[in-house]
């Protein structure tokens, strides 16, 4: 693939703002492709840094690059690939360590660990439930992490894990409200389960009559629900995406992801915690499956989907298209490297002009 760089105005936080040895936002930049040689579709990505990132998906394939995309080594786990497990979400602590989600029903839904950099995999968790499917993998840290199902019993499942991934355990429901009659999660960016801070995680839902946002302030253990202006109403539609720019601040998109289907009111957004959303004033275009905050800014982010890449320079209230290529999920890490992957092997990272 060729690099394709489309310029756009970015807000730039203060210098003084950024992490020690970060660069501050550019003032122009766009996605610039990195051929990654594979044709799967990747909706699992973790972005370590501006030189380190991991991507998952089809066919049981993981990737890694350390080098900012020059080269990517195939680091897929053997099991996953003879199986053709569907990987559609990734977390990576650093170049070595990462943990990988498959989806599905019943035993398709595993979660994969790896120490080496994906040298060698262990398979940690094998979902012994039929009726549970596991859509989408978060951690707080290293060592704490959850997992959430669709609903099992009329409530969502949520696993955890506080060894970084090693060993899981079911928690209990009695704090998870009944989820609405087909209400469900989106395994579409790996971003229907995410977490800020040491102990605040938020859940995306659609598919029921209301596009929901569940919250919890202990680490799975009790979750309050509140309705997006997303629409939803029909399987197919719902909030697809959470970003979280800390504890208060966040973004969710999403849309009907159906080809040719029209997604007005894809984005909201909130200013307590999940509590509360409104619609964007101007929303994305189109259906937007993945979102992203750009560190050290103070109302920058990006949302991407199949026909696009928008970006929000007003903390979600109003986006302005950035790029018309398609994508799935986007990811920025802590040194202000922002990547993106999504269908034939498309990964790029936001780049200078």
């Amino acid at each position: 693939m060729c690099a394709a760089v489309l310029a756009v105005g970015l807000a730039a936080a203060p210098a003084h703002a950024s992490a020690a040895g970060a660069p501050a936002p550019p003032h122009a930049a766009g996605w610039a492709l990195k051929d990654t040689g594979k044709e799967v579709r990747f909706r699992g990505l973790a972005a370590v840094g501006r030189g380190t990132a991991w991507v998952a998906g089809s066919k049981g394939t993981v990737l890694r690059t350390v080098d900012g995309g020059r080269s990517w080594q195939d680091v897929s786990p053997p099991g996953a690939v003879a199986e053709g497990l569907e990987l559609r979400d990734i977390e990576a602590f650093d170049a070595r360590r990462a943990v990988a989600l498959s989806i599905g029903e019943g035993e398709a839904s595993r979660v994969l660990r790896t120490e080496d950099g994906g040298a060698t995999w262990t398979e940690t968790f094998r979902n012994p439930d039929p009726r549970a499917f596991y859509d989408c993998l978060t951690f707080f840290d290293p060592r704490h992490g959850l997992a959430m199902s669709d609903p099992v019993d009329g409530k969502f499942r949520i696993l955890s894990t506080d060894d970084g991934g090693r060993s899981w355990r079911v928690l209990p429901d009695a704090g998870m409200p009944q989820a609405l009659p087909g209400e469900a999660g989106f395994a579409a960016s790996g971003q229907c389960l995410v977490s800020a801070g040491p102990r605040d995680v938020w859940l995306a839902t659609g598919g029921g009559a209301a596009a929901r946002v569940l919250h919890s302030a202990d680490r799975g253990l009790t979750w309050r629900a509140a309705e997006s202006t997303v629409p939803a109403g029909d399987p197919a539609r719902g909030v697809f995406a959470l970003a979280f720019r800390d504890r208060t601040q966040g973004l969710a998109v999403g849309g009907d992801y159906r080809t040719g289907q029209a997604s007005p009111q894809a984005a909201a957004v909130s200013g307590d915690g999940g509590r509360s959303w409104r619609q964007a004033a101007s929303p994305p275009p189109a259906y937007r499956s993945g979102a992203a905050w750009y560190p050290y800014s103070r109302g920058t982010a990006l949302a991407v989907g199949p026909t696009g890449t928008d970006v929000t320079l007003d903390g979600g209230r109003s986006w302005r298209p950035l790029d018309g290529g398609s994508f799935d999920t986007v990811d920025c890490a802590p040194d202000t490297g922002c990547w993106a992957a999504g269908e034939k092997g498309r990964v790029a990272r936001l780049e200078r002009r």
